[in-house]
């Protein structure tokens, strides 16, 4: 059975309706109040969490933050009942903040939106993507574009990357060719040097399209490369058909 954890600042009997409806939808439903020390005691695998709230963001701003840094990290969608909804969006990114419900709103509906997309997107075992970039804003945006299908990973330096590799293996690398200190280049042949890993696919992320500039990354002989500057859609298309590909030729070998 999977779980959801429902997380209340108020105990509320319109809330107690939805996680009724869950259960009959074969959830296990966990409550807690919102409190950061509770909360952190919760060690469940959860397919989502719901967030009610009757005040306004900023009187629970830290509570929020957390629930986002452990949404991020457990890589856990978020839903959210109340109707501070423009402030809470400014905290937490579209790629955790799945959907918004504002009331009045139909209990039996709200459950059932929750049921579909962790259907869709719960149940699958979710390719790892590593993403590697020196830019805060380029790492969300890729977590932004990729995260309903993937879990995405992030590593805003080659040497996080490297420490990264060292303890889990992703399924794919987004590697950015330039960056500060180790730029792609070393990275990739770290990767390729290490036994454990060296077979990781890696795919360059680069914002230059001149043929001097891509014929020097394809050079490494890397999986491919993504132009920064392409529509995020395109992006996307992009990863997806890697690993479509990946699985033909697995059955092609098989």
């Amino acid at each position: 059975m999977q779980n959801i954890l429902v997380i209340m600042e108020n105990n509320s009997f319109l809330v107690r309706n939805i996680m009724e409806q869950l259960e009959e939808l074969r959830y296990n439903v966990d409550s807690i109040e919102m409190d950061i020390h509770k909360i952190s005691l919760k060690k469940d695998n959860y397919e989502a969490i719901f967030l009610y709230m009757e005040s306004d963001t900023d009187v629970k701003a830290k509570e929020i933050i957390f629930i986002r840094d452990k949404a991020i990290e457990e890589n856990i969608p978020v839903f959210y009942l109340g109707d501070d909804v423009e402030n809470l969006q400014s905290i937490m990114p579209d790629y955790v903040l799945k959907c918004a419900f504002k009331r009045p709103i139909d209990v039996k509906t709200t459950a059932k939106i929750i049921d579909e997309y962790i259907k869709d997107y719960g149940k699958q075992i979710k390719k790892k993507v590593l993403v590697v970039d020196d830019s805060g804003a380029m790492l969300r945006n890729v977590k932004g574009w990729l995260g309903d299908k993937y879990n995405v990973i992030l590593a805003n330096s080659g040497t996080m990357a490297i420490k990264y590799l060292a303890t889990d293996r992703p399924d794919l690398v987004l590697l950015d060719y330039e960056m500060p200190v180790i730029d792609g280049r070393q990275v990739l042949e770290m990767i390729r040097t290490e036994t454990e890993f060296r077979d990781v696919p890696v795919i360059f992320l680069t914002s230059k399209n001149d043929r001097e500039s891509i014929l020097k990354v394809m050079e490494l002989k890397p999986e491919g490369y993504l132009l920064k500057t392409m529509e995020p859609e395109k992006i996307v298309k992009e990863v997806d058909n890697f690993f479509m590909k990946q699985k033909i030729n697995k059955i092609k070998n098989n």
